[in-house]
């Protein structure tokens, strides 16, 4: 195992007929949450893709635990990605057709690991969705369904767990309380936590801040 999460070097991707971002190198060590802060155009969404391995860089590799994403094929990068990465997207994206526990349980199954109801239902607890297990997302309020997703996110314990945007449109109680819900549960599970937004009230609640220029 590296003594390091995350490492990103020489990284930039080149749109079709548009512009060329490059980034600077970041490098996370276990529990360095870390908060990538930037307004529209700056290329977050497009770093979180080249992390994710959602897009391929122009040049530079991306490392997760010793692993460059970009030397996997691509089913081996999907079952590494399920395995070792969490995401909690602006957007639940839940399968309208599964309950709350399904859900989550499929993450595990993408993961190529044994469904653990038990570990399903402990999260939930944890989120405050106890008893929920068996509804559907369209049962839910939209804050729950949120919580949800973060439980699917977390369910296989992922190394980094990345956020988007997890506090647009949150007035500034719930900002707080979504933040420390995030770090409380990454702690719980292991993970390290790297936010993306444009939300510059969340400077001052991470030692690790990842500026980016509108370029």
């Amino acid at each position: 195992m590296s003594d390091f999460v995350l490492k990103t070097s020489n990284l930039s991707y080149q749109y079709p007929k548009g512009s060329r971002l490059s980034f600077q190198d970041l490098l996370l060590s276990d529990q360095q949450h870390t908060l990538v802060l930037g307004d529209s155009g700056s290329g977050k969404s497009t770093l979180l893709n080249l992390i994710a391995g959602f897009s391929s860089p122009t040049s530079g590799e991306v490392i997760i635990n010793g692993q460059n994403l970009y030397s996997l094929s691509g089913s081996e990068l999907d079952k590494f990605r399920a395995q070792h990465l969490g995401f909690i997207f602006q957007e639940a994206h839940l399968l309208r057709n599964l309950t709350v526990s399904e859900n989550i349980k499929l993450a595990q199954s993408l993961a190529g690991l044994s469904v653990d109801a038990d570990a399903v239902k402990t999260l939930l607890e944890k989120l405050q969705l106890g008893g929920f297990e068996n509804r559907k997302p369209n049962e839910l309020s939209r804050g729950q369904v949120q919580r949800v997703a973060i439980a699917r996110a977390l369910i296989n314990k992922p190394s980094l767990l990345v956020a988007d945007e997890p506090t647009a449109a949150l007035d500034d109680k719930n900002t707080f309380l979504v933040v420390e819900l995030l770090k409380e549960l990454a702690k719980d599970q292991g993970s390290t936590l790297l936010i993306s937004t444009h939300d510059k009230r969340l400077k001052d609640e991470f030692t690790n801040n990842y500026i980016l220029a509108a370029q």
